[in-house]
């Protein structure tokens, strides 16, 4: 696939390994029931780790390869059964920090034009995932990408 900005193909990415890419059943090696994974998610989320961090958490601590596999439903989907999901979605906050990091670097720095160019890159992919999900009313129908907003946001 190609990539967003760049017309460079890329195959640099993590993949799960064969053999649970195409399980639809959850390995015997699974020690751990639906219910205390549920348990574990919520716990985790009470740490205040983000839905990637509890993934990989669940992975290498308690040995579950895929969350959606043994409970049947993702973790953001859990989260928001028990009330515990944000107000803004967690890759839209990473490109808003990521964002920020460039405004900050470019306001030291003002002659650093490569930079210029990633901040307005990283800014479109902001508003395109803005209009994503507006579409799918995660956020509401007047929510707007301001960086001054965004630094408000992020700070909470």
């Amino acid at each position: 696939m190609a990539r967003m900005h760049a017309r460079k193909r890329g195959k640099s990415s993590s993949k799960r390994p064969f053999s649970l890419r195409l399980r639809r059943t959850v390995p015997e090696w699974v020690e751990m029931t639906a219910e205390e994974v549920e348990e574990k998610v919520d716990a985790l989320s009470n740490q205040g780790l983000s839905t990637s961090r509890m993934g990989i958490t669940m992975r290498d601590s308690y040995g579950v390869p895929s969350v959606a596999l043994v409970t049947g439903k993702k973790i953001t989907k859990i989260l928001k059964e028990k009330n515990k999901v944000g107000a803004i979605p967690e890759d839209l906050q990473n490109l808003m920090r990521k964002a920020l990091r460039i405004r900050k670097h470019i306001e030291e720095n003002k002659k650093d034009v490569h930079n210029k160019r990633v901040l307005q890159l990283t800014e479109s992919k902001i508003r395109r995932l803005v209009k994503y999900y507006r579409r799918n009313k995660v956020l509401p129908e007047d929510w707007k990408y301001k960086p001054e907003i965004a630094e408000v946001i992020l700070r909470r």
